[in-house]
């Protein structure tokens, strides 16, 4: 199993959310991450949870130390999200993280966002805070 963790997964490893645990459980098994997911982890602990600076960048030094694996979002990464987005009806954001575990060989992106069982190529979409293990 090759997993890509999505950003909401990570958000709530870092709130108070009833989902916390789970999303730390998920986190605990690494997994790849995009430097979108950074970027969207900063947007939603600073707009939706309003942490201060530095509690943001504790965090993010967290999940930078975790996860190995940070892909960069490129033109490729874009290219390949645009028919992605047109084609299943996605929006673009969620498009660019699909382009990017399928471009890191992952077999799961574990998503809250996404629909739970959806495919793309082999890649699956799963909501862990559904009846899934994890």
């Amino acid at each position: 199993m090759r997993p890509f963790i999505d950003s909401n997964i990570l958000v709530y490893a870092f709130s108070g959310d009833g989902r916390r645990d789970r999303a730390l459980m998920v986190a605990a098994q690494g997994g790849v991450i995009s430097a979108q997911t950074l970027n969207e982890v900063t947007n939603v602990l600073r707009r939706k949870l309003r942490l201060d600076w530095p509690e943001i960048e504790a965090a993010l030094r967290t999940i930078r130390d975790h996860f190995d694996e940070i892909v960069p979002l490129t033109a490729a990464t874009h290219a390949i999200a645009v028919p992605i987005a047109r084609d299943h009806g996605l929006a673009f954001y969620d498009a660019l993280i699909v382009a990017a575990a399928l471009e890191a060989g992952c077999d799961i992106l574990f998503s809250e966002d996404l629909q739970d069982g959806r495919t793309f190529g082999d890649l699956a979409i799963r909501n862990p805070f559904r009846d899934h293990r994890v």
